[in-house]
């Protein structure tokens, strides 16, 4: 097959969607498939042999509301003057055969961003202030725009994200399918552990025993780091435990308030890593009571490296805990007792030698291949129908 893939920048230092789609253009390449990619910019050095890159032209400065429009724009009509068999836009784009919104929908993002706030005045002044922003004006637009007026098929990456279309939007059926998200698992060779775990432990001053949760994330308030940092206020004094947080180096705040919560004894802040796998080795099991999260690739990333998972109902990643005794889901993230309950549970070395063993299982039953052929089969399938058409 011959396959576009469209986002407006495909470098995986930005994000999760990049990697994913670097990812996604190796194994199709590995299978003969030609692959184009329709960007503003590229990382060159990561995409894989024989990609055909297209660099559409890019104003030099975007004002952020028009940003998805205008790449949206000036992909589409690239994308008449060729004749792929299929044509697949990530996130904020239109006109693409298939959209796979890897980061959800913008409406039930803006919902997690809500519930942010502890109280409901805090949801409500939330809500205001994103009334008055352009952005979120443009980007509304645009989704109506994506899944109304026009008709792609549409591919999420939970049950959850499929519930919010159904909701919001009344779309189901054949235009919406489900394949769960998954991440190629030799990025995180076993063989790799033990060195790198030392090696944490050590930067980290902690003792190989003690046990260490991680949180790790960039957007600190959506995936609940003000929450979980109240909740170590619960944990018994005489606990051993260690929480790392890692992923942003904006952490003032956070610090300041651990302090002022007599928790920072607690908590190591430890910013960027480029690499996180080390951090993965470094670690006993994973924390991230996010508020919104469509299939968080945090998550499996921990469970390919053996780590327990403790997360919220709001992460469609939560459907993956299978069996369930591969992490706890709490139902909201402002329970700061129910919170440290889970955290207090994984401290339990019984418990989590058992959680760790089906972590790996919850892993090994859904990879990067599996969801791969999924895609190539949901691929094949639409092309036959265009084709009969």
């Amino acid at each position: 097959m011959e396959i576009a893939l469209c986002h407006p920048f495909v470098v995986p230092s930005r994000g999760g969607c990049e990697t994913y789609i670097v990812d996604l253009a190796r194994r199709l390449r590995q299978d003969g498939h030609q692959v184009h990619l329709y960007a503003w910019d590229w990382d060159q050095s990561v995409l894989p042999t024989g990609v055909i890159c297209h660099r559409l032209p890019a104003p030099r400065k975007i004002w952020r509301p028009l940003r998805p429009w205008l790449f949206s724009r000036v992909c589409l009509k690239e994308l008449r003057h060729q004749s792929h068999h299929l044509s697949i836009g990530f996130d904020k784009t239109y006109g693409q055969d298939v959209l796979y919104p890897q980061g959800g929908l913008y409406r039930a993002t803006l919902e997690g961003n809500y519930l942010i706030q502890p109280t409901p005045w805090g949801r409500w002044l939330a809500r205001v202030r994103r009334s008055l922003d352009l952005a979120t004006w443009s980007f509304l637009m645009l989704e109506r725009k994506q899944y109304l007026q026009e008709r792609p098929i549409v591919l999420v990456n939970s049950q959850m994200v499929r519930g919010h279309f159904q909701h919001y939007y009344g779309i189901e059926g054949e235009r919406l399918r489900v394949v769960p998200s998954a991440i190629d698992p030799g990025r995180f060779p076993p063989s790799a552990r033990r060195s790198l775990r030392q090696l944490c432990r050590s930067e980290w001053g902690c003792s190989d025993d003690e046990p260490i949760g991680l949180f790790a994330a960039t957007n600190y308030p959506l995936k609940g780091l003000v929450p979980l940092l109240h909740a170590l206020r619960h944990i018994p004094v005489g606990e051993r435990f260690r929480l790392v947080v890692a992923g942003n180096a904006q952490t003032k705040q956070y610090v300041n308030l651990s302090r002022r919560l007599k928790v920072d004894d607690r908590v190591a802040f430890v910013g960027y890593c480029a690499d996180m796998k080390k951090f993965y080795f470094g670690a006993d099991f994973l924390v991230h009571p996010t508020f919104y999260d469509p299939c968080s690739l945090v998550v499996l990333e921990a469970l390919a490296c053996g780590l327990p998972v403790i997360t919220s109902r709001y992460n469609g990643a939560s459907e993956l805990l299978t069996p369930s005794d591969a992490g706890i889901v709490v139902d909201d993230p402002h329970n700061h007792q129910q919170l440290a309950t889970a955290l207090i549970a994984m401290l339990n070395p019984e418990r989590r030698g058992l959680a760790t063993w089906a972590a790996r299982q919850a892993a090994a039953r859904w990879t990067f291949e599996d969801h791969y052929q999924r895609l190539v089969e949901l691929f094949g399938e639409l092309v036959r129908t265009r084709r009969a058409a």
